[in-house]
């Protein structure tokens, strides 16, 4: 390989037929005399365009395109020579650092000699022994093109927040597992808003046997084992579901505010007086209607009750984890969107109470397809004044352009599955911790079940993983319609062959 160009960040090397150099490769380019070394990353691979190699092609041809038969008389034996010429290549390259004795710096202001340097790939295990991808509490996320394991530290994850991205099937879920199960042996509080019910099986290996993390998931499902008794909520988790949830109006909430103080008051704060204080209220009829709109959307949800005995699930379950680690499900299949959006506004108002008085240390969130059930403005929230309290966000999604562009700025990690839409490969190169070219070029071409891992957890080397598996029971499987009836159906129709279609016609 030879240095060939270099303008701004963008390198360009010359790479010869026998050298195996593709997209996502590191290379090394050393200058002895000035000490020092370049690391770029193959994004792109091209022919190399040589003047006369087009004209050369075509006059390999006769008309018509076929070979012509015959012996090929060479007498100076140059064929070889322009076989290679054609077959050269282009490695289109980012430079990612400058190495100088084993310290790495983020310059690229220096040039490496053109006819001095030499051009090497360079090993993933040292580029991540470089850049010191390791730590006390490693996480495999599975293995490089090279076979080299990829292992991340949690404490890249931590008050951290981070993407998993990708289109569908692609392994969004299935990593977004593996972090969960990773982060639970090192006793990390996790919560996850299931929206598909994927994750309730987690507890279990994939031939339903309890594995190692059985004791330590702890599934909930809104209005059957899990519910709300009004005496343990706060006035203001109680508003935020009003106004947010069920967009009551100012005046109405006013009213609710009095009725609700003047319930508190009397030590009768259950469902049944609330629906008759209500009724009895002296307001306007109109702000009436609205309450009680809002007060039988509460009560249909079945989220709520008057019984504390079995309104105290979240918490006992927050708490058990606090002392030896575990995750709390949120199952919030079968939950209609008025529903979901509720039981998210309680559970995020509550973590911050738990939070801000210390009865938490920090939590670890995974909220899948977010946009369903987030109001817009807590997506900032979350990001920035919640973090604070400690809640790291991981968000997956496979609609990038329901997460907005302020978020992409301040995530620190990226996890980015196969998008072949132009459209959201633009969306995801907004992110601030990775150029476009890169998400581009490389994301495009990703198999499945690979991802490119952007971000602190790779200390800002983009690298392309396979995901390792995981034994877990999968849950929230597709419902096919052909699963089972194609078999029977091909049995009793007999095949339709060749002949008979000629004969038939």
């Amino acid at each position: 390989m030879r240095l060939y160009r270099k303008e701004g960040n963008i390198i360009e090397i010359l790479s010869f037929p026998n050298e195996s150099v593709e997209k996502g490769d590191y290379l090394l380019i050393e200058d002895g005399e000035a000490q020092k070394a370049l690391i770029a990353q193959v994004i792109d691979v091209q022919f190399a365009n040589i003047p006369g190699v087009l004209e050369e092609l075509l006059r390999s041809l006769p008309d018509g395109g076929g070979i012509i038969q015959g012996e090929d008389v060479d007498p100076l034996e140059i064929a070889p020579h322009i076989t290679y010429i054609q077959d050269s290549r282009l490695l289109i390259c980012k430079i990612r650092a400058t190495l100088e004795g084993e310290h790495l710096s983020p310059s690229t202001s220096w040039l490496p000699s053109r006819s001095q340097s030499s051009v090497k790939k360079l090993p993933i295990p040292m580029l991540l022994k470089l850049a010191r991808v390791n730590g006390n509490l490693p996480i495999t996320l599975g293995v490089t093109k090279e076979n080299s394991l990829l292992t991340i530290d949690a404490t890249s994850l931590d008050g951290r927040l981070n993407i998993i991205t990708g289109k569908k099937e692609t392994g969004k879920s299935h990593l977004s597992k593996l972090l969960i199960t990773s982060l639970l042996q090192y006793k990390a509080v996790v919560i996850v808003l299931d929206l598909n019910g994927e994750y309730t099986g987690l507890g279990f290996t994939s031939d339903g046997k309890r594995n190692a993390y059985f004791n330590r998931i702890h599934v909930l499902t809104p209005s059957q084992n899990f519910k709300v008794a009004l005496k343990q909520l706060h006035l203001n988790v109680i508003l935020n579901i009003l106004i947010h949830a069920l967009h009551l109006p100012g005046t109405s909430t006013r009213e609710f505010r009095r009725i609700w103080q003047f319930l508190k008051d009397k030590g009768c704060l259950t469902l049944h007086e609330l629906g008759e204080a209500i009724r009895n209220w002296n307001c306007n009829q109109n702000v009436r209607d609205a309450l009680f709109s809002r007060y039988y959307a509460l009560v249909n949800s079945g989220f709520f009750t008057d019984n504390v005995a079995e309104a105290n699930l979240l918490e006992e379950c927050l708490f058990k984890a606090r002392e030896e680690g575990g995750a709390v499900i949120i199952n919030l299949r079968n939950t209609s969107p008025i529903d979901r959006q509720i039981v998210v506004e309680y559970l995020l108002g509550k973590l911050v109470e738990l939070l801000t008085s210390w009865r938490l240390k920090a939590v670890f969130l995974f909220a899948e397809e977010a946009h369903l059930y987030l109001r817009e403005t807590y997506w900032d929230d979350i990001v920035t004044r919640m973090r604070h309290f400690g809640i790291f966000t991981t968000f997956i999604t496979n609609q990038p352009d329901t997460i907005r562009e302020s978020i992409y700025r301040q995530a620190d990690n990226i996890f980015l599955f196969n998008f072949t839409n132009e459209h959201d490969l633009e969306v995801v190169s907004r992110a601030a911790r990775v150029d476009a070219e890169t998400v581009k070029s490389i994301a495009r071409d990703l198999p499945p079940h690979h991802c490119l891992v952007l971000g602190k957890v790779v200390r800002d080397f983009p690298i392309v993983v396979k995901v390792r598996a995981i034994d877990v029971k999968t849950m929230g499987e597709t419902r096919l319609f052909f699963t089972g009836v194609q078999a029977e159906s091909m049995n009793q129709t007999s095949p339709v062959s060749l002949y008979s279609v000629e004969e038939n016609s």
